[in-house]
């Protein structure tokens, strides 16, 4: 079944994940969807002074929205910064410097972006990371965990009051098409069990991230939640965590810009906010979370199961976590 997943998705990949299948599914694109002002609306995006986060960072900065950057590396967010002003003419762009691997440090800036603010209309979770070799937080939390789905969660579950108190708030959460190929695996979250593969890992927290997705448009409905998958995108992040895949790629890996694209149409367009909450997107659509006859859709014992631990884990570093 494993061998069946990867190849149904490389095959898909091919097709639809590379650039040339940005540009085939750009031929049905509504342009009129983001060409809209969203002055006076504020967008918190991690991971954003490089890559996708960047290229989101910039798009929503010319539509003269307010945008809050979450990165770790201070020198690299003022760069950006100072870059995305200047483009757009928009000084209405802030940094914040958390690593999203620490758990404890991101529910502190939560808690306190949350007393200092009187709303946030999107938060966009792109910051992610793939590490080869397991290593822990200073928490004890596995760091590919810890940032790409702890981080999702502490962010996220901490900032629901603010947002839902926001006028039209969206959650988008971008996760990647490696989720296919892998089942929620409730057992060993943390990746403690048998060989520590770090792909496999990413992925399964992008499966993660899909099944947060969907537990959340469930127990909020005020909010607008969906996640979505870039494409193959040539990104810093691709390039130095799967530097073989990046060079055999080469040319046909898209651009950050058309990777980011989905991104922002869900954060600015009243199109995504007419879609159902908690739907899986690639170039502007909903498309499904499962592979055909891959059987990696979790039953509602193994979600449950799954939100349970994360609360758990939550309350260990957190206190009073809504």
């Amino acid at each position: 079944m494993s061998l069946y997943r990867n190849a149904i998705w490389f095959m898909n990949g091919i097709h639809q994940y590379t650039r040339k299948g940005y540009e085939t599914a750009s031929k049905d694109f509504e342009p009129k969807d983001v060409d809209v002002s969203v002055v006076g609306r504020s967008f918190m995006i991690t991971g954003a002074n490089s890559g996708i986060g960047m290229a989101t960072a910039m798009a929503i900065a010319k539509k003269g929205g307010t945008v809050h950057m979450v990165c770790r590396n201070k020198d690299k967010a003022e760069e950006a910064r100072s870059d995305i002003v200047s483009e757009s003419g928009n000084m209405e762009v802030y940094i914040h410097i958390v690593d999203m691997s620490e758990t404890q440090k991101v529910w502190e800036f939560a808690e306190a972006f949350k007393r200092q603010h009187l709303s946030l209309n999107v938060l966009i979770n792109n910051a992610g990371c793939m590490v080869h070799k397991r290593e822990v937080n200073a928490g004890g939390l596995e760091k590919n965990f810890a940032t790409n789905t702890m981080g999702v969660y502490i962010l996220t579950q901490t900032l629901i009051p603010l947002l839902q108190k926001s006028r039209d708030p969206r959650v988008i959460t971008v996760t990647s098409g490696g989720m296919l190929v892998q089942k929620l695996i409730v057992n060993d979250l943390q990746s403690e069990k048998g060989f520590f593969d770090g792909v496999m890992v990413y992925a399964q927290n992008k499966r993660q991230q899909v099944v947060l997705t969907e537990q959340w448009a469930k127990a909020y409905p005020v909010i607008h939640f969906s996640a979505m998958h870039p494409g193959w995108v040539d990104t810093p992040a691709v390039s130095t965590s799967m530097p073989q895949f990046h060079h055999m790629m080469g040319e046909r890996l898209r651009s950050v810009e058309q990777g980011a694209d989905t991104v922002v149409w869900l954060a600015l367009s009243r199109a995504a906010a007419r879609k159902r909450s908690g739907q899986f997107f690639q170039d502007r659509a909903s498309i499904p979370a499962h592979l055909p006859l891959a059987w990696t859709q979790s039953s509602a014992e193994e979600n449950h199961c799954f939100m349970t631990q994360l609360e758990t884990l939550a309350k260990s570093f957190t206190h009073n976590l809504m």
